[in-house]
């Protein structure tokens, strides 16, 4: 078990959340440019604060991803037939890691691919 508390006020807390995120239309945009996907599934461990909803993460994390691969990589990826600025599906899969170990979760990242 994880003992590694975040301290804030009143509050003790350890929260942590795997997220699989797809590229839009599943293609298969990443190979090269990161070493732990599946294929098309993006894997991310996040741990965040008791007020921060999984919701708004996982649309931040989108936001960011999209706007900073289409600054880099317009050329790449408007070859794809995109109208629109898109880069993720708009889905995702957050999971509670529960009493599994950090550990655990991040070899299993590790692994994908």
């Amino acid at each position: 078990m994880d003992t590694n508390y975040n301290r804030k006020n009143r509050r003790k807390y350890s929260l942590k959340a795997p997220i699989v995120l797809v590229t839009k239309y599943r293609k298969q945009l990443l190979k090269g440019i990161i070493m732990e996907t599946d294929k098309d599934p993006i894997h991310f461990l996040i741990s965040h604060d008791t007020t921060d909803s999984i919701c708004e993460i996982v649309k931040r994390i989108k936001q960011e991803t999209t706007y900073r691969l289409w600054q880099k990589h317009s050329l790449l990826l408007s070859k794809h037939d995109w109208k629109r600025k898109i880069f993720c599906s708009d889905g995702y899969f957050p999971c509670s890691i529960g009493e599994i170990s950090f550990a655990t979760i991040q070899r299993y990242i590790e692994t994908q691919g």
